[in-house]
């Protein structure tokens, strides 16, 4: 007999996400370890959080979410969220019931910088990566080092000399451009033209640790970071990060402090 499908959904349902999850599931080794390197960090959790006011994010139910981020290549905080509402195995993972709100992404960034000012994160990971099931997986010898421009949150726009004086006024030519004055007058806020900008000259009012840097040559310079990771070729795993100012030579310092 062909069976019927239902249109109304039952109005209580009992069922627990640790029968959802196969055994062989490969999250459960991970979470198993990330547990071990949760209660670790505990004494630092105490000392972090006063003991009055509103209850915080539970700081193991941030980290275990951030680490699920990372290994599925959630691409914001914001779709993490999300995921984590309908998502039975992330509910698991971090510790969630089925019934239990999700947070709000600003309640979930805000939580996460507090444990990022605090190098919690990066001592989570040590822990994970000390822990004897991954420690065998890492190789000193078989390792790649590269990076990444990162672009900041600042334009040219906030860009103003470091001794303080007025740019050069601009040239007479191409009209006021921008909305500014004509040459000989006062250059206006954000007109460049004619003017050479660089790390020496001026400093972004936006991002004072931010420095202008192109990708290759013939490439506009941005206001940015560089970003650093060593990987472990082998197993693909990442040991270790770092974000630096932009640099001609920050990819060959960082690798020689990371390798």
């Amino acid at each position: 007999m062909r069976g019927q499908q239902e249109r109304t959904g039952p109005l209580f349902s009992y069922i627990s996400t640790e029968d959802r999850i196969p055994a062989s599931h490969p999250l459960r080794q991970v979470r198993r370890l990330a547990d071990q390197a949760l209660d670790r960090l505990n004494p630092a959790f105490c000392k972090l959080y006063p003991e009055g006011g509103r209850p915080s994010i539970p700081p193991e139910q941030l980290l275990l979410a951030l680490l699920l981020q990372a290994i599925y290549g959630i691409r914001s905080e914001r779709m993490l969220i999300e995921q984590l509402d309908y998502n039975l195995l992330f509910r698991w993972f971090v510790g969630l019931n089925p019934d239990d709100p999700v947070w709000h992404p600003t309640t979930f960034t805000k939580n996460r910088d507090r444990l990022l000012n605090e190098e919690l994160m990066a001592k989570f990971l040590e822990l994970l990566l000390a822990t004897p099931e991954v420690k065998p997986l890492l190789s000193s010898e078989h390792f790649s080092v590269d990076g990444t421009l990162l672009r900041a949150w600042a334009s040219h726009s906030s860009l103003e000399r470091i001794d303080g004086l007025d740019d050069d006024p601009p040239p007479s030519s191409g009209g006021k451009g921008f909305g500014g004055a004509s040459g000989g007058k006062k250059r206006a806020k954000g007109d460049f033209r004619g003017l050479l900008l660089s790390n020496q000259t001026h400093r972004s009012t936006s991002d004072g640790e931010a420095r202008l840097f192109k990708k290759a040559p013939g490439v506009g310079a941005f206001l940015s970071f560089m970003g650093h990771c060593v990987m472990e070729n082998r197993n693909g795993l990442v040991v270790a990060s770092e974000v630096t100012q932009a640099s001609g030579t920050a990819e060959r310092d960082s690798a020689l402090r990371m390798a």
